[in-house]
């Protein structure tokens, strides 16, 4: 594609009409790349909630928004503002500056069973027969000991997760033999990877991962790593790497996704193309109370977890959209412990999710929280699935 930015020698014969032609060329291709949505949040990982400080084997990445890891193995985060370890261009694990803009994640992918992965939830799901594109980009650390192949992403409608170390697997496959029942793992299979002939060995450049795949209908969630045994992953020595690290080491950057084939109503408004989705909008009023479906805290914390960013964005949507609107953040807790307990960890919780808003640049004025701990459940507290019901954020409209 040309670039418009980049200058074009013409003789002096026809140069007016060839500056013309460039021009409504360029027009059309920016309109056309404008035309795209990239259906991933955070993709370029620049939004954080904290700088990332250490390096932790057994840490979780909760600093960047959108992005977490879905097994126990600890990816990383890298940002400029981070403590020493988690720096750029040079850090813990390597040396490399981001792609783009200031951060980048970091995984294991393989020479050894451990593997570390990332996760995110899409800004809509995959709509079933459409054509997507998914690309990012990755770098291999020149402290690794190896390189694979068999990186890829994968899309799912749940969202996966595992208490393990090793190679994510789908362990909900159950399998009778004999008449003894057991679990049986398979390997998932990405819709994305790159080519086990196409090893990526570059410490240097970022290299792509790029690929197109045909919706089934509904998913929700990308997972990129490497779902593959070490026999499958082309498992490479280059003898320029310094073999410190115990497997292959990657950075990861600018995550994008594109559905290539989907109708969307275009408008043309002063001379540039800007996409309107064709859903209803939906009307509010004072008093309704809405729960925060995916809201995640650590266990027995307030922490806000990555996870729930996707939720939050949507509710500062709302917000925006209803710049008079105001609300009350309310936190409530299960019966198990205390009362008192009870009611000063809702109210944190509750105060976390005031903190982001305002963060996320939402007027304070407009948002109360308050914690009422067990007094208002809405399930029953003697199952585990009503407890889990009972633990939420909720908000409610007290003005418009």
């Amino acid at each position: 594609m040309v670039r418009c930015r980049e200058r074009i020698a013409v003789g002096l014969v026809g140069k007016i009409g060839f500056c013309v032609w460039l021009a409504a060329f360029c027009t059309l291709a920016t309109a056309q790349e404008t035309n795209k949505i990239n259906l991933i949040y955070n993709g370029s990982f620049e939004q954080h909630s904290a700088c990332p400080q250490k390096i932790e084997p057994y840490g979780y990445m909760s600093e960047v928004d959108a992005w977490w890891q879905p097994t126990d193995g600890s990816s990383d985060y890298y940002n400029p503002c981070g403590g020493k370890q988690c720096q750029v261009p040079k850090n813990k694990l390597g040396y490399q500056y981001p792609r783009t803009g200031d951060g980048m994640v970091g995984i294991y992918t393989s020479k050894t069973d451990y593997r570390e992965y990332i996760q995110t939830e899409l800004k809509e799901p995959l709509q079933k027969g459409e054509r997507y594109r998914l690309s990012f980009f990755v770098s291999l650390s020149e402290l690794s000991t190896g390189a694979v192949a068999t990186i890829g992403g994968l899309f799912t409608a749940e969202r996966i997760s595992d208490n393990t170390r090793g190679m994510f697997t789908n362990n909900d496959k159950t399998h009778y033999s004999n008449g003894i029942k057991q679990k049986i793992s398979k390997i998932f299979h990405p819709q994305v990877v790159n080519p086990f002939e196409n090893p990526l060995l570059d410490t240097e450049k970022w290299q792509k991962i790029e690929g197109e795949f045909v919706a089934q209908g509904g998913e929700r969630f990308l997972t990129i790593g490497n779902f593959y045994p070490a026999e499958q992953s082309n498992v490479l020595f280059p003898a320029y790497l310094k073999e410190i690290l115990p497997g292959a080491y990657y950075y990861i950057d600018d995550v994008e996704l594109y559905c290539l084939t989907c109708n969307q109503k275009q408008e043309i408004v002063e001379k540039q193309v800007t996409i309107t989705k064709t859903k209803n909008e939906k009307e509010y009023q004072v008093g309704q109370v809405f729960v925060l479906e995916n809201i995640f805290f650590d266990f027995d914390k307030s922490v806000l977890l990555p996870q729930s960013f996707v939720e939050l964005q949507k509710l500062i949507e709302i917000l925006s959209a209803n710049p008079k609107m105001m609300i009350e953040l309310s936190g409530h807790t299960d019966s198990k412990g205390k009362d008192k307990y009870n009611k000063v960890l809702s109210e944190n919780r509750a105060k976390a999710v005031y903190d982001y808003l305002i963060g996320r640049g939402i007027d304070k004025s407009r948002l109360k929280y308050k914690g009422y701990g067990a007094t208002m459940p809405i399930a029953d507290n003697s199952t585990d699935e009503g407890r889990a019901k009972n633990r939420r954020v909720e908000f409610k409209i007290i003005s418009m």
